[in-house]
């Protein structure tokens, strides 16, 4: 792997870990829409640096959530709920974002903090070995 490759994914990982940080101090202050969006965030800045290191550079959201399901999902290298969590936070974070009149609750929000977490841990176990 390349030094700047390598230290591309290592940027990648250190976004992921703060920006889930950043959720749970969103939720302690009850700002439950943008704590969706640091949780997806956190997630997707992992899912990016797990495709950059198996060479899968998509260019958009939605092209690095479809190489998250194929090449991972699918194949079973990573647990399908973790696959059902990223999807679900990647159509709430639009709708957190895009949508008025919509607000997310403490209830909706909380239960994604841990499995978003022990998906950055897994993939960053992943990336390592």
């Amino acid at each position: 792997m390349t030094g700047s490759k390598k230290d591309l994914i290592s940027y990648r990982m250190a976004r992921a870990y703060e920006t889930h940080q950043d959720a749970l101090i969103l939720i302690e202050h009850k700002r439950y829409n943008s704590a969706i969006n640091r949780l997806y965030y956190a997630a997707f800045y992992a899912v990016s640096a797990l495709l950059l290191a198996h060479d899968l550079s998509p260019t958009t959201h939605n092209g690095t959530k479809s190489n998250f399901s194929k090449y991972f999902i699918a194949s079973e290298k990573i647990a399908l709920d973790y696959g059902k969590v990223y999807s679900q936070l990647f159509t709430w974070r639009q709708k957190g974002d895009y949508s008025d009149l919509f607000d997310f609750t403490e209830e909706k929000v909380k239960p994604y903090m841990e499995p978003v977490k022990d998906l950055i841990d897994l993939i960053e176990s992943m990336i390592s070995n």
